[in-house]
This record gives C-alpha cells, sequence and structure tokens, in this order.
C-alpha cells in the first residue's frame, strides 16, 4: 500500500510540474536524479536551471529533485517514460538497456583520451544516439562528463591484468563491464554501489572501479589504498526529457531547453575536471597510492569485447567512425 501511495504522489507531482498554473502562464518542469548537492553533475544541472529561467524570462522554471529523492536511476526512467517527471541525468550504461548503441560508449578504451570523447559525443554520432531514445520515451540532450574508471583495490596495484587473476572487482550491473573485467582476467561480481562500502569491508570483494569523485564521496578510499589509473573506460552521462513532458512544450519552450542542456554541458565540463583535481588531492592525502599503468597492455587485453561488439553490423558502422574520429 506504501508502494502505491508513493507512485501515486509521484504521478500527481510529475502532472503539476509540467502543466500550466490555472493563474499563470508559468510552466514547472521536475527534474529528478541520484546524485548528492555536492556532485560536479548536480552543479551541472543548476547550470540547466538558471539557463531556462534566464531564456524564457521565468515563462519556464526547473524543480530538482536530487540525491534520489524520487527513486533511482530506473525507477526514474520508468517515471519519465510514463511522464510523472519531465527530465533526468542518468549513466549511458541505465541507457544501455533501452537503446543499444549506448554500450558501444562504455566499451573498454575506444576513446583514446576526454579530448576524444567528446569530439565523437557532440559529433553526428553522439547526436543519433541520444535520438534514438525518443523511441522508448526518452529524448537525449546532451551529454555530461562523468570522467574515467579505473581499479582500486584493498591489497595491490593492478599495475598489469595479471595482478587482477583471482581477484574479485565489483562492477556495474552491466554486460560490458563484466565482460571487460572478464578478458582482464579477474572476477567480475555485479553489485549496487550502495552496497560495496560494506563487501569491501568484509571481503566480498577486492576491489572496484570508479571515477576519482565517486572514489572519494563513497569513502571506498578509507578501505582502498591503491588506485591503478588505468582509465578503461569513459562512461558519459546522459540528461534527458521525457517525450510526454516534451510534447506539453510549445516549439519555443522546447527550444530554450535545448540550448539551456547545450550551455549546462559546456559548464559541467568545468565543473568536472576541477571536482577531479581536487578528488586526486584528497585520495593522496587520505594515504592511497596513485599508479599510471600501460594501459595499451589493457587494451590489447579487451580487443575481443569490440571484436564482439563489431559481430553486430550497427554497431561495426559506429565503431568504425568513432576510431575514424580524431
Amino acid at each position: 500500500m506504501q508502494i502505491v501511495k508513493i507512485i501515486f504522489s509521484l504521478v500527481f507531482l510529475g502532472t503539476i510540474s509540467t502543466s500550466c498554473e490555472s493563474n499563470s502562464d508559468v510552466k514547472t518542469l521536475t527534474f529528478a536524479h541520484i546524485l548528492p548537492a555536492s556532485h560536479p553533475v548536480h552543479k551541472g544541472v543548476l547550470e540547466l536551471q538558471k539557463e531556462v529561467k534566464r531564456l524564457s524570462n521565468g515563462k519556464l522554471l526547473v524543480n530538482i529533485y536530487g540525491n534520489g529523492q524520487l527513486g533511482s536511476e530506473r525507477e526514474v526512467l520508468e517515471l519519465l517514460q510514463i511522464g510523472s517527471i519531465a527530465m533526468t541525468k542518468v549513466s549511458s550504461a541505465a541507457m544501455s538497456n533501452f537503446v543499444p548503441e549506448y554500450k558501444i560508449l562504455g566499451a573498454p578504451y575506444i576513446f583514446k583520451n576526454k579530448e576524444h570523447l567528446f569530439k565523437v559525443l557532440e559529433s553526428e554520432i553522439g547526436t543519433s544516439i541520444l535520438n534514438k531514445g525518443a523511441d522508448y520515451w526518452l529524448k537525449g540532450l546532451c551529454f555530461y562528463d562523468a570522467g574515467s574508471r579505473s581499479f582500486y583495490t584493498k591489497e595491490k596495484f593492478i599495475k598489469t591484468p595479471k595482478d587482477l587473476e583471482g581477484m574479485k572487482i565489483r562492477v556495474m550491473s552491466d554486460k560490458m563491464s563484466v565482460a571487460m573485467v572478464d578478458a582482464l582476467g579477474g572476477s567480475p561480481t555485479p553489485m549496487s554501489f550502495g552496497e560495496l562500502y560494506t563487501a569491501l569491508q568484509q571481503g566480498v570483494v577486492d576491489g572496484a572501479e570508479n571515477n576519482a569523485p565517486s572514489f572519494v564521496t563513497s569513502r571506498h578510499f578509507e578501505l582502498c589504498k591503491f588506485y591503478s589509473l588505468d582509465s578503461h573506460s569513459y562512461v558519459p552521462d546522459v540528461l534527458l526529457i521525457g517525450t510526454k513532458a516534451l510534447s506539453l512544450l510549445t516549439k519555443q519552450e522546447q527550444e530554450w531547453i535545448f540550448e539551456a542542456a547545450r550551455i549546462s554541458a559546456i559548464k559541467q565540463k568545468t565543473f568536472w575536471t576541477i571536482s577531479e583535481k581536487e578528488s586526486l588531492r584528497i585520495l593522496k592525502e587520505a594515504g592511497v597510492q596513485i599508479f599510471h599503468p600501460d594501459n595499451a597492455v589493457f587494451s590489447a587485453k579487451t580487443k575481443s569485447v569490440i571484436d564482439g561488439l563489431k559481430s553486430n553490423p550497427d554497431f561495426e558502422e559506429i565503431i568504425t567512425k568513432i576510431e575514424k574520429t580524431k
């Protein structure tokens, strides 16, 4: 009964937030995500909120519910699909459950570096993937920087793939992450991020992989003192608007949203860079040892994952375009 009440209240909230108020012409869109207010992605969303208000002269507003107030990534996506909320931010890994092409963005070592990543995301390749979500009522607006993911462990550095042999490494619950760790010789262990601290503490897993800001905010550095910056994947975040909410907006209002998203994405990159540098400083002060391995060795070991994706002709075409992007 409690779950039904929560769902009903969210539906009601979303309906009001995407409708015109009876005594004014102001429209308010509900934006929900799972991150804390200190996170650089949330700061990007605040820029979106500010730009929407500025561009519309206050006629269109965005209400933000962060820190998982309205549910997990999966739950928020479902609320977006049925029109109960208007907008969200999720990992592109979560979107791969709806749009298979998003899997490619999480492939190991498919991007040479951050510059290569955004040249791809801000090209017709990225735009095409964003647009495919509309078939599932999830229209992509832009990509946000979520850094690169690297291994952190309790007992030793991961200097070569051989160091992963026999190690249980927590990964996200998606096939790409599992395939990558498996190809490197480790034992991939999918579990929710919220369970990871206890799992590390109790020895259920030997390590995990994530970006520096998440390593810090989760306080996993209290248990893991070895961080190997292999940057095996750049899994971007995605800013989304539900097609049902979008249909309630005029053409002009839609243009305000698209432009505000574009501006916020530019500013969010800066927030991420600052956060990343600060996070590495915090890690060093906390006694975490940082190592820069030879990525070429890791890339060679995970080539089978890329080859597996290329067995799909549509994926092969996109991967070829990414590889040719300079």
